[in-house]
């Protein structure tokens, strides 16, 4: 098992002062899977050998802990998550298996050797006693702890189930799919309800927005689609963003969520309803077409399905988490970035003060977004150059990968009132 080092530091001799953010902390192999604790300022991360850590972080220099790893796993460690408890961890992975530790110990609890036949791919406790996986095949099963089995099992996707999302009740489970669908199941009937029209590209991501009223899926492709609640069948709205793809998503309030692409940025944004193609006129063309069908070779790299695009591309901008708010749809700016490396999770932290990632840069880094949870967004949309940096949402953000330049650049003319433009930015 790769030992991971406790963090990114600086060097030792001074004393510790308090931060904004956590220190980054550095792995040995690349970091999948990322997940942060529901009450306690505990970080879980799954890496491409196979092996599970528990950190402790902290804003104080120096003190992020490793409390303990495991290497139960064969092959890499796809997805992890907290039960809603606390007191469990559950890890899949591409050698078919699920497993549960405590988070007090790290002592495997519970083991599902051939969970599923295919390579897994995601996870989601539902409650604290029954919980969801999804597989490369498009297979969906639902478990129930107390019967240790399977009690609904469904392969109604082709492809690959990316991401999952369930409603407050806990009753019905959203599924994402690389076939480009949206999957409606009922848990407590325990049956398939409906799948969504097909999106162009593969959905990587759901999340549910608008205190349950809207769900937000992001794509391959870099379009991120609405869906109303009671309207799965087709997307409602779409919004493209100035991004390659859209790889993970988080909500951190109920409009803005947080999105992360394959040039390392993350974005902060929402929706108005904005024409997609014009943030990236190349999909439909032959480079766009060439670039889908390279699609999955990092990926699979670092033994994962789905879609990505080189880390470094001469067609696109660097990777960078952005802020987008929904409806009013909005690129808000960049909260981070790794800075040409794609951005792999995103989790935010209890009380939405926190948002951590991983990247295939083997670190996992915090941002603060403390100040997103006041933002009030208007319909009101300023002109912006076309083809401009993001906004820097935080210190952390400022010289992004596509404000790498912006020293060469002129001054940028005096913002004007306008209407819609093409990035999808402000």
């Amino acid at each position: 098992m790769a030992a991971p080092g406790e963090g990114c530091s600086e060097p030792a001799g001074r004393e510790p002062r308090l931060r904004d953010t956590p220190e980054d902390i550095c792995f040995e192999a690349t970091a999948n899977a990322i997940a942060l604790h529901p009450a306690r300022p505990l970080l879980a991360a799954g890496d491409v050998d196979g092996d599970v850590y528990l950190y402790s972080y902290s804003c104080t220099e120096g003190e992020n802990r490793q409390l303990w790893s495991s290497g139960h796993h064969l092959k890499s460690c796809r997805d992890v998550a907290f039960s809603q408890d606390g007191q469990k961890l559950f890890t899949v992975s591409k050698d078919k298996s699920v497993h549960i530790l405590t988070v007090e110990e790290g002592r495997l609890e519970m083991r599902f050797p051939k969970a599923h036949s295919s390579a897994l791919n995601c996870v989601l406790p539902i409650d604290n006693h029954v919980f969801a996986t999804g597989d490369d095949s498009g297979v969906l099963k639902v478990w129930d702890l107390r019967k240790g089995d399977a009690i609904l099992e469904a392969r109604q996707q082709e492809e690959y189930i990316s991401a999952m999302a369930v409603d407050g009740n806990g009753k019905i489970l959203l599924t994402a799919s690389g076939d480009g669908t949206l999957g409606v199941f009922n848990v407590k009937r325990r049956r398939f309800e409906l799948l969504s029209e097909p999106q162009n590209g593969d959905l990587t991501s759901v999340v549910l927005l608008k205190r349950g009223k809207k769900v937000a899926c992001g794509s391959s492709e870099g379009t991120i689609y609405l869906f109303n609640w009671d309207g799965f069948g087709a997307a409602s709205d779409r919004f493209a963003l100035r991004a390659e793809s859209v790889d993970c998503m988080v909500p951190i309030t109920d409009s803005i969520v947080c999105v992360g692409s394959l040039d390392g940025v993350i974005r902060l944004g929402g929706w108005d309803g904005e024409a997609v193609g014009q943030a990236q006129p190349w999909l439909g063309t032959r480079e766009g077409r060439a670039r889908r069908a390279c699609a999955g070779a990092r990926r699979r790299a670092r033994g994962g399905p789905g879609p990505c695009l080189p880390a470094r591309s001469s067609l696109g901008p660097v990777p960078v988490p952005r802020a987008v708010n929904i409806l009013p749809n909005r690129v808000l700016g960049c909260v981070g970035q790794h800075l040409g490396e794609p951005v792999e999770q995103l989790a935010v932290a209890p009380g939405g003060q926190l948002l951590a990632s991983c990247a295939h840069d083997q670190k996992v880094k915090f941002w603060d977004v403390s100040a997103l949870g006041g933002l009030v967004v208007d319909d009101y949309r300023k002109k912006k150059k076309k083809g401009g940096p993001l906004r820097a949402l935080s210190s952390k953000a400022a010289g992004s990968g596509e404000d790498f330049f912006a020293d060469l650049r002129d001054e940028a003319e005096p913002e004007a009132a306008a209407g819609s433009d093409s990035d999808g930015s402000e």
